[in-house]
C-alpha cells in the first residue's frame, strides 16, 4: 500500500475490530468505530460551515476526546490545538493570530477562550460525551450554517492539516502550517524508526496541544494499526497505575518526565517488573546519558532518543532500535528528512564539523504563515535552518551542542549549556540541572546553573563548582549555582533556559 497522504488515508489500515483508542477506566474504541466517528464529525463540521483549510481552534483537556477531535478536525479542516491552561491574554493573541473560524470547547467548561472568541466573532461549538461512550466518541453542538463551507468533504494532501505556534522564547511566536502530507510523512517516519505494528500500544502522557504527543504518540500509532492509551496528561503519581492498566509496549516523554518516573520506580517495583515495554522513547529536549542508563536498567528496555521540532512535523532524527548502535548523548541518524550541517554563509559542511543543523524533506513545513522575514532567515537553498548547533559523525549520528540562541558568550568564549548540564548531572546529589546565561558587566554573559537535588541529598555551591572545575575548563564553570525546589518549565515539561536569569532575579534593573 502506498504511503498515506492524508489523515483519512492514514486511518484505513487498522483492522475493524482492533482497538484504536483507549483511556483509563473507559471502554475502548475500535478502528471501525473511529473511522465512523471521523466521517460523522467531518459531516457535522461541514453543516457548521467549516471546510477544508478553515482553522478550528480546539481547547480541550488531554484525553481520548482531544485525540479524536484532532483527527476528526484534521480530516475536514485545519486543526489548531491550544493549551487549555492559557489565560485570557494568551487566548487573545492565539485566536486572533489563527483567524479561527470556530472554537471547539468542552460543554460546561469555563475556559476564558469563550469570551475571547465572542469578542472576535468566532463561533463556539461545544463537545459533549454521551454517557457510557467508548473512548474518544463525542457529539458537537451548534447551529447549522445557512450556506455550507466553500470546500467541504475530506481534506486533500496539500491542504493544511495542523497549525501550531513556535514557543516564542526569543521573539513573537511564529505560526507553523503543516500539510496533510507533512504530518503523515512524519508519523510514518516515527512508526518506521520504532518498528510499530498492530500489536503495539503507546501509553501517551504528552500534552495533545503539542507536536510530540500528536504525531509521535497518536498519529504514528494509528498509522501502524496500533493503539494509543490516552491519559489526562503526565502525572508521576498515576503513571504506574496507567502502566499496569494499559499494558503498553512503549511510551514517549520528555526527559523531566522520565526523571520523575525514575524517582518513583522503586516504590512501584512490582508494576515495573510486570511491565513488558519493548522500548522507551525520549524527545523534545536532551536526555542526560545517566538518565538513559537508569531507564534501561529499571525497565529492561532500550531507550530511543529522538530529535524533533514543530517545523518538521516533529521527527528529524532518531537513535535506531537494537541491534543497531544507540549512542548516548546523540539524537541518532536521519529518520525522516535529510539532515546536514551548514555554516552561517550557507555552505554544507563535512562530517565532524560543527555548525547549524539543517533539514529538508516531505515532513518539513513550506514556510511560516504570513511571515516573510522569518522565512527569509529560516530557509537557505531549500534547507530549513533549525537554529540548533550540532555535528554529524562519520556514521551519520547527530550530536547537538546547543541552541544557537542559548549558546553562552562569555567574553568571546562560546559555551554550550548542554555540555555543562551533563557534567552537573553526574554529581550524585543532582537530580535536575539547567545551565543558562546570566548578564555580566564586563564579559557580557557568564555561566549560571539552577539545580534540584535528590530528596535527602545535600550539596553546596562551592562543592558543585569544584566538581565541574575538575571536568571542564575554568571559563565553563558556573559562577552562580542556585538550588531550587522547582525549575521553571514550559507547557510541555521542557526546562526553560532563555529568560531564566530574569525569572530567578539575576538581572539587575538599570536606572
Amino acid at each position: 500500500m502506498s504511503a498515506a497522504k492524508t489523515v483519512t488515508d492514514l486511518l484505513q489500515p487498522g483492522a475493524d475490530e482492533a482497538v484504536a483508542i483507549a483511556a483509563p477506566g473507559r471502554p475502548s474504541l475500535t478502528y471501525a468505530g473511529l473511522r465512523k466517528h471521523v466521517a460523522g464529525t467531518v459531516r457535522r463540521l461541514n453543516q457548521l460551515g467549516i471546510g477544508r483549510n478553515d482553522p478550528v481552534a480546539i481547547v480541550l483537556p488531554n484525553g481520548p476526546e482531544m485525540a479524536t477531535a484532532f483527527l476528526s478536525v484534521a480530516a475536514a479542516a485545519t486543526t489548531a490545538p491550544l493549551n487549555p491552561a492559557y489565560r485570557e491574554e494568551e487566548f487573545e493573541f492565539y485566536l486572533s493570530d489563527l483567524k479561527a473560524k470556530l472554537l471547539l470547547v468542552e460543554a460546561g467548561s469555563e475556559t476564558p477562550a469563550r469570551a475571547v472568541a465572542r469578542k472576535h466573532g468566532i463561533r463556539v461549538a461545544e463537545l459533549t460525551i454521551p454517557s457510557g461512550a467508548a473512548s474518544g466518541l463525542f457529539d458537537i453542538s451548534g447551529s447549522p450554517a445557512g450556506d455550507g463551507p466553500s470546500r467541504g468533504g475530506m481534506a486533500e494532501s496539500g491542504d493544511i492539516a495542523l497549525v501550531l505556534h513556535t514557543s516564542g522564547t526569543t521573539s513573537r511566536p511564529k505560526l507553523v502550517p503543516l500539510s496533510q502530507q507533512n504530518i503523515c510523512a512524519s508519523a510514518a517516519s516515527v512508526a518506521r524508526s520504532l518498528a510499530l505494528g498492530p500489536g503495539d500500544r503507546c501509553l501517551n502522557v504528552m500534552p495533545l496541544f503539542h507536536i510530540h504527543g500528536l504525531i509521535a504518540a497518536v498519529l504514528s500509532s494509528l498509522g501502524a494499526g496500533a493503539s494509543v492509551f490516552c491519559t489526562p496528561g503526565f502525572n508521576g503519581l498515576k503513571f504506574f497505575s496507567w502502566l499496569q492498566e494499559a499494558t503498553p509496549s512503549w511510551y514517549t516523554a520528555v526527559p523531566t518526565m522520565h526523571q520523575t518516573i525514575l524517582e518513583r520506580a522503586a516504590r512501584n517495583r512490582e508494576v515495573v517488573e510486570a511491565a513488558r515495554l519493548r522500548l522507551i522513547r525520549s524527545s523534545s529536549a536532551s536526555l542526560p546519558p545517566r538518565v538513559m542508563q537508569a531507564l534501561e536498567e529499571t525497565f529492561h528496555a532500550p531507550v530511543i532518543e529522538s530529535y524533533g521540532m514543530t517545523e518538521a512535523a516533529h521527527q528529524m532524527t532518531s537513535n535506531p532500535l537494537p541491534p543497531r548502535e544507540r549512542k548516548p548523548g546523540s539524537v541518532g541518524v536521519a529518520a525522516g528528512p535529510e539532515v546536514s550541517i551548514m555554516d552561517k554563509d550557507g555552505r554544507l559542511l563535512p562530517s565532524g564539523s560543527v555548525g547549524e543543523v539543517v533539514i529538508r524533506g516531505p515532513n518539513v513545513t513550506l514556510g511560516y504563515q504570513n511571515n516573510p522575514e522569518a522565512n527569509a532567515a529560516g530557509f537557505t537553498n531549500g534547507w530549513f535552518r533549525t537554529g540548533d548547533e550540532g555535528t554529524i559523525d562519520e556514521a551519520g549520528y547527530l550530536r547537538l551542542t546547543g541552541r544557537l540562541k542559548e549558546i553562552i558568550n562569555r567574553g568571546g568564549e562560546k559555551i554550550s549549556p548542554r555540555e555543562v548540564d551533563e557534567i552537573l548531572l553526574d554529581h550524585p546529589a543532582v537530580l535536575q540541572a539547567v545551565t543558562f546565561a546570566m548578564p555580566h558587566d564586563k564579559l557580557g554573559e557568564d555561566v549560571a546553573a539552577a539545580l534540584i537535588l535528590h530528596p535527602g541529598a545535600a550539596a553546596t555551591e562551592k562543592e558543585i563548582r569544584e566538581f565541574v572545575a575538575q571536568r571542564l575548563a575554568g571559563f565553563k564553570v558556573p559562577r552562580r549555582v542556585l538550588f531550587l525546589g522547582e525549575i521553571p518549565k514550559g507547557p510541555t515539561g521542557k526546562l526553560q533556559r532563555i529568560g531564566l536569569a530574569e525569572k530567578l532575579g539575576l538581572v539587575r534593573n538599570k536606572r
